[in-house]
């Protein structure tokens, strides 16, 4: 018997004075739209160490993990199928900013001049801003 479940992702949040780290997705869904970097975790990844790949692949900046926002698991948060996002605040340690992989651009956005993002990344940064 086959079981639905889930796939598993991770978001990060990088702020820098009163600005945070966006995307512009290359692919779809959402091609076109800003979004926090992230991605899917591999099979035998540790969620942490997941982030901190997909930040680097999406944006040459090395991160490490300063804290745990938060988990989103709203089945419709991706049209592709259900994932569940683990979110960590990062804070960077090195790399120069680019875009790469699956990111066609990448910039800081003043947290009180966002556009409409991608997926519920408006919702996630938010809360965020209420924990940080």
């Amino acid at each position: 018997m086959h079981y639905k479940s889930p796939k598993l992702t991770v978001d990060g949040i990088i702020l820098k004075d009163k600005k945070i780290l966006l995307i512009k997705r290359k692919n779809y869904p959402f091609k076109g739209k800003w979004a926090l970097p992230g991605g899917f975790v591999n099979y035998g990844e540790k969620t942490e160490d997941a982030v901190m790949r997909e930040v680097f692949e999406e944006t040459g900046l090395k991160t490490k993990t300063k804290n745990l926002i938060g988990v989103y698991s709203d089945p419709d948060r991706d049209p592709r199928r259900h994932t569940v996002s683990i979110i960590y605040l990062l804070e960077i340690c090195g790399g120069k900013l680019k875009s790469d992989d699956d990111a066609s651009d990448a910039k800081f956005f003043e947290l009180s001049q966002l556009p409409k993002l991608a997926f519920d990344h408006n919702n996630i940064i938010e809360d965020a801003a209420r924990k940080c």
